[in-house]
C-alpha cells in the first residue's frame, strides 16, 4: 500500500466518532500481534475535556529539551493524519507512515481470519497501534500520549504510564461519557494506575472529588495543582502569560509559554508538574529544560496568529468551557478591534450555550461548514442559537467566509474563526494550498 491507499483505508473506515469502539480489547489483540511495541518505552498519559493537547505537547517538549528522544501521539490532526505523530516535533514521514500502518493492517487481516477479532477496528484503534509501532521503531526514549475521548476504554490507555495528567473536566462528548460532570471525571480517572502518580488540573468539585477517590483506591499518589503548585508574578506580554513557580521548594523562575491565553498557564503548570514527577521518578529534567521547554512548545490551530493586520487568529474552541476561555481572552488582548467571526460547528456540540458566548463579541458573524458529516450546516446553526447576531453573512465554505471576513477588515480590526477543529484545518489547509493567500490589510488599500 502507498501512503495514499492508508489514506483511502482510513476514509472507507469513516470519521473518528462513527462506529467508535470504546474497549481495549481489539488494541490489545493488535499490539499483542505486534510484539507489544507500547512496552518498548515509558509514557505519559494525558486525559481531560480542554488542555489535554497543549498540556502534551508542552509536556513533550520540555522533555526533549532535557535530551530526551521523544514521541507524541495526539489527536485529531488538523490538515495532514502525519501530525498526531511526532517524534522530536517532526511529523512521521509519508513513507514511514504508510510502512508502519500496512503492518497494523496485515496484523489485523490475520486476527480477523483467525477470528480473534470479530470486526475491523475503527479509525483511532488503527491510528494509536500504527504509532505505537512506529515510536517503537523511532526508538523513542519516552512517548506522550494524549487520550482520544474519554480514558478508561481509549485505545491509548493500554500502557503503565510513569505518570497520569489530568487536565479541567467539563461537559462535552455526553453521549459517550456521561451525563455530569462527575460521570465524565469517572471515565477520565480510568488512567490512573496503581501507586504511580497522578498530576490533576481539574478544579471542578465533583469532579476532582472522582479523582480523590480513585487515587486513594489504588494508592495513586495525587499532585492537585491548584492547591499544590505556588505561581507568583503572573504577567501578560501580547497574549502570552510569564510567570515563577514553586512546587514543594523546587523554585521555577521566569517560565513563560509560547502558547498564547490565560489559560495556558494552566496547561503549562500541569506540564511542568508532570515534569517535576518524573524528575523524582529519576529522569534527569533539569530546570533550563523546563523553560526551554515552554517557550518551544507549539500547538497549532489554538490562538494561532495567521496574519497582525488585521489580526486573523484560528482557535479551535468547540464546547462551552474553550469558548469562554476565548472570549476572556479576546476581552482582555483584542478591546476596541472591530471583530469579525468565522464560526463553525459540528452537529453535536453545545451551539446554543457557544453562541451565547461568542456571537456577542463580533459585529458580523459569518456562519460556514467544513467537509465533514457531522458538521452542521449554517441554517442549523442559526436554529439552534440562543444568541442571534445582529450581521450574519452565510457561505459555507469555510476558506471564502474567512477571505471575506479578511478581505472586510481595515489594518486594525481582527477576524476570529473557531467553533471547531475542522474550520480551522480546513483553513489551514486552504492557505498551505494558495488557496487564501493572507496578506497584511495595508497591501490592500483597505480603508
Amino acid at each position: 500500500m502507498t501512503y495514499q491507499d492508508c489514506l483511502n483505508y482510513l476514509v472507507e473506515l469513516g470519521h473518528e466518532l462513527r462506529g467508535a469502539k470504546f474497549g481495549l480489547e481489539a488494541i490489545t489483540a493488535i499490539l499483542a500481534s505486534l510484539g507489544n511495541p507500547h512496552r518498548q518505552y515509558p509514557t505519559a498519559i494525558v486525559a481531560g475535556t480542554n488542555g489535554k493537547g497543549s498540556t502534551s505537547a508542552i509536556l513533550a517538549s520540555i522533555l526533549e529539551q532535557a535530551g530526551y528522544r521523544t514521541g507524541l501521539y495526539t489527536s485529531p490532526h488538523l490538515v495532514r493524519v502525519n501530525e498526531r505523530m511526532r517524534v522530536n516535533g517532526e511529523e512521521i514521514p509519508d513513507d514511514v507512515f504508510a510502512g508502519a500502518f500496512c503492518q497494523v493492517v496485515e496484523a489485523v487481516d490475520e486476527l480477523l481470519a483467525r477470528k480473534v477479532l470479530t470486526a475491523r477496528p475503527s479509525f483511532f484503534e488503527f491510528l494509536t497501534a500504527t504509532a505505537f509501532l512506529h515510536f517503537a521503531r523511532a526508538r523513542v526514549d519516552f512517548a506522550v500520549l494524549e487520550v482520544g475521548i474519554g480514558g478508561r476504554l481509549d485505545a491509548t490507555n493500554v500502557t503503565e504510564p510513569r505518570v497520569a495528567v489530568i487536565t479541567q473536566i467539563d461537559l462535552d462528548h455526553q453521549e459517550f461519557l456521561g451525563s455530569t460532570r462527575a460521570a465524565i471525571a469517572g471515565e477520565k480517572a480510568g488512567v490512573i494506575r496503581p501507586h504511580r502518580p497522578v498530576v490533576s488540573a481539574c478544579a471542578h468539585p465533583e469532579a476532582a472529588e472522582v479523582i480523590r477517590r480513585r487515587c486513594a483506591e489504588l494508592d495513586a499518589p495525587l499532585v492537585e495543582t491548584w492547591r499544590f503548585a505556588r505561581l507568583d508574578k503572573l504577567r501578560a506580554a501580547r497574549g502570552r502569560y510569564g510567570f515563577d513557580l514553586s512546587l514543594n521548594g523546587d523554585c521555577y523562575a521566569n517560565l513563560m509559554p509560547a502558547l498564547r491565553g490565560r489559560f495556558q498557564v494552566e496547561n503549562a503548570v500541569a506540564a511542568v508538574t508532570a515534569a517535576w514527577q518524573l524528575a523524582r521518578d529519576g529522569l534527569k529534567i533539569p530546570p533550563a529544560a523546563m523553560s526551554r521547554g515552554l517557550q518551544a512548545a507549539k500547538w497549532p490551530g489554538r490562538l494561532e496568529v495567521m496574519l497582525e493586520q488585521p489580526l486573523v487568529l484560528l482557535d479551535g474552541a468547540h464546547n462551552p468551557a474553550g469558548a469562554r476561555a476565548l472570549a476572556a481572552y479576546v476581552k482582555e488582548h483584542v478591546p476596541g478591534k472591530k471583530l469579525r467571526l468565522v464560526y463553525a460547528s459540528m452537529r453535536d456540540k453545545d451551539i446554543a450555550e457557544i453562541s451565547q458566548v461568542l456571537f456577542p463579541l463580533a459585529e458580523e458573524v459569518y456562519l460556514t461548514r467544513p467537509d465533514q458529516p457531522r458538521a452542521a450546516s449554517p441554517e442549523e446553526i442559526l436554529a439552534a442559537a440562543r444568541y442571534r447576531p445582529a450581521q450574519v453573512i452565510v457561505e459555507p465554505d469555510p476558506a471564502t467566509a474567512l477571505e471575506q471576513a479578511w478581505q472586510a477588515s481595515s489594518p486594525q480590526g481582527a477576524v476570529l474563526a473557531a467553533g471547531s477543529l475542522f474550520l480551522v484545518g480546513a483553513i489551514k489547509k486552504a492557505v498551505l494550498e494558495g488557496r487564501l493567500p493572507l496578506v497584511p490589510a495595508v497591501e490592500r488599500d483597505v480603508e
